[in-house]
Order: structure tokens, then C-alpha cells, then sequence
């Protein structure tokens, strides 16, 4: 038995790849494109595998001799279905990185076929969301009567193309909180406050991060928000679009940003990956008006998606837990981010 990264030529991707390779792990790369999967396969010395993921058969026959697959191909929103459902069928634990609220809910939709299948759904094995995630948890065990979560980072880094892509394919739903239990849709920079995420106070606003939807499964806590800092004119010109966003939800206006943000670079460079480091800080409140608080500073978010992508995928195979969806707190517990927390 082997396990599998699928989309290793993308940026987050690739360096999953890179750092299973210096664990000393030999993951099947995979992916649909021949000539840049065989590209990384050959530069890391590793196996590869052509499938595409719109190819039924030849898919759950990639799948066939694989314990876990680590998913880097995005849009989730697009490609996650057709991977949880290959994995299902062949009993192939499941990861991804993403961050996109649907396809947590989508995962989790799936924790009874998964329970029976025994096999484990876990997406948001990265920086989205495992260190929020793993926040949430210890803001849970602090204040166990919570009943209002909040949860925030501040990122010094850029994004990749990818999150890029992610980010504006979401715009024209507007923004997300959880209330009662319920996720509820809300307009862009629906809510601002003042957060000191651990670099100083600064404007935050709202944004519809994937923790609205697992915060909820890890903590049980029913009202949840996440934010991240935001310029004053940037909070007007989200809550501008609000009028027209419904426009964004044109496939034709999404394919025409998504061209321009082609044009960006792929993602942090090599100084950025080391020194770009990401403030997480989370909030809980009871029904009594009590107030814990906690501050985390961890690894850039894509560096630690590499780590956390392959350490996650390791304790699975050397654990073998029992099937269903899990987050990554419920899965490897709070602890989890000790491994990418960054000390004084």
C-alpha cells in the first residue's frame, strides 16, 4: 500500500511533495497533466500516476492500491466530489488543503458513507484550517460553556494563484458566519472590529473562512465569525460591491479574474516561505459574558501546509482510526499546532 498526492505540480502542491520527500516518504505524485507531473516526479525522484478526475473508472483504479490521498487540486469546489466518491468506493482515507466552506460542508455531509466505508474525510489539512482549528479546540477546553466563538489571523505573506482563484470564485456568494447552529450567508465585510491578532490593534473585518463551518464540528459552539485585518477602504469598497456582487457569479466574470491573477507569481518565494510568518488569535465568550482569549504565532501559511498536509496523512496511516469526517483537531487533537507554532 502507497499514499498519493494529487495535483503535485500545482504551488502548494509541489510542496507537499518536496517535504513528504525530505521525510523521507515515497508518495505517488498524481495528477492530470503528464509533462508537468513527470517533471516533479523525476526532479524528486518519485512515482507518478496520470488520472483525471473527470475520469470515473480510471480514477478508482488509481485508487485501487492506495491507503490515503493527500487532494492539492483545486477548485475543491469542482474537484473535491469526485475525489471523495472515488475514495469512498475504494476505501482510500481522504485529505485535502482547501479552504472553501462548501466543501467542508460536503466532506461532512459524508461522515455516515465514510463511518461505514472506514474511511477517514478530513479536509483542511494546512494552514486552512488546522491552526484556527486547532485555536478553537483550546478556546473549547478553556471556556467549555462558550457560546460565541471568534477566530482571526493576520498574514504577512502573499497568496498563491490558487487561493487567488479560490477568493474570487467566492465573492459573488457574499460573506458567511455561523448563527444558532446554522451557517447563514451575510454580505461582504458584514461585520468590523478592532483585533490585536498578536502584531497590534488593527480594523478586521468578516471574511467566510472554512473554520464557519468546522469550528462547529470541533467545538460545538453555536455563533462562530472569522476575521482578518482590512483597511478602512478596503471594508468600503467589499461593502460597495455588495450591490452588484451578484455579477461575479457570472462564470464569465470569474474566468476574466482569474486570467489577471494568472498574471500574478505563483505564490511565496523561498524568503517569503521562512520569514512571512502568520499571527492566529480566537476569542470565545459564555452566555454570562466571560472572556478567554488566545494568541498563537505560527509558520508561513503555505509552509505550513506542507508540514501539515504530510503530518496529518502520516498519523492516519500509523493510527488507523476508525472512518467518518473529522477536522484535524478532532483527528490529531489541539496539540496539533505545537509543530508549527514559531517560539520568541
Amino acid at each position: 500500500m502507497t499514499w498519493m498526492i494529487y495535483g503535485a505540480y500545482g504551488y502548494t502542491g509541489e510542496l507537499v511533495a518536496q517535504y513528504a520527500k525530505e521525510r523521507g516518504e515515497q508518495p505517488l505524485l498524481a495528477g492530470r497533466n503528464e509533462t508537468k507531473l513527470k517533471a516533479i516526479a523525476d526532479r524528486l525522484e518519485l512515482p507518478y500516476r496520470v488520472v483525471d478526475l473527470n475520469d470515473k473508472q480510471g480514477l478508482t483504479a488509481a485508487l485501487k492500491d492506495v491507503e490515503l490521498v493527500v487532494h492539492c487540486a483545486g477548485p475543491f469546489e469542482v474537484t473535491a466530489q469526485p475525489m471523495i466518491d472515488a475514495c469512498l468506493q475504494t476505501q482510500t482515507h481522504y485529505l485535502d488543503i482547501t479552504g472553501e466552506l462548501a466543501v467542508f460542508e460536503l466532506a461532512h455531509s459524508h461522515g455516515g458513507d465514510a463511518k461505514k466505508a472506514g474511511v477517514v474525510l478530513c479536509p483542511g489539512v494546512g494552514f486552512d484550517v488546522i491552526p484556527t482549528d486547532s485555536v478553537a479546540a483550546q478556546l473549547k477546553q478553556k471556556l467549555p460553556d462558550a457560546t460565541a466563538l471568534k477566530l482571526g489571523f493576520e498574514s504577512l505573506s502573499r497568496m498563491s494563484r490558487g487561493t487567488a482563484k479560490t477568493s474570487v470564485r467566492r465573492l459573488g456568494e457574499g460573506g458567511a458566519v455561523r448563527r444558532g447552529g446554522t451557517i447563514v450567508n451575510v454580505p461582504l465585510a458584514y461585520r468590523t472590529q478592532r483585533v490585536d491578532f498578536g502584531n497590534g490593534e488593527k480594523l478586521a473585518m468578516t471574511i467566510p473562512w472554512g473554520d464557519v463551518s468546522t469550528a462547529f464540528y470541533t467545538t460545538g459552539i453555536p455563533d462562530i465569525e472569522v476575521y482578518i485585518p482590512a483597511s478602512p477602504n478596503l471594508v468600503k469598497r467589499l461593502k460597495r460591491m455588495n450591490y452588484f456582487r451578484w455579477l461575479l457569479r457570472f462564470n464569465w466574470v470569474k474566468n476574466m479574474l482569474e486570467k489577471k491573477i494568472e498574471q500574478q507569481p505563483a505564490g511565496p518565494n523561498e524568503e517569503q516561505l521562512e520569514k512571512a510568518i502568520t499571527y492566529v488569535w480566537g476569542e470565545a465568550r459564555n452566555a454570562e459574558g466571560k472572556v478567554v482569549t488566545v494568541r498563537e504565532k505560527v509558520m508561513n501559511g503555505y509552509k505550513l501546509t506542507s508540514r501539515g498536509a504530510v503530518d496529518v496523512a502520516l498519523h492516519v496511516i500509523a493510527n488507523k482510526p476508525e472512518g467518518g469526517y473529522f477536522t484535524p483537531a478532532n483527528l490529531c487533537g489541539a496539540e496539533l499546532i505545537d509543530r508549527y507554532r514559531i517560539k520568541d
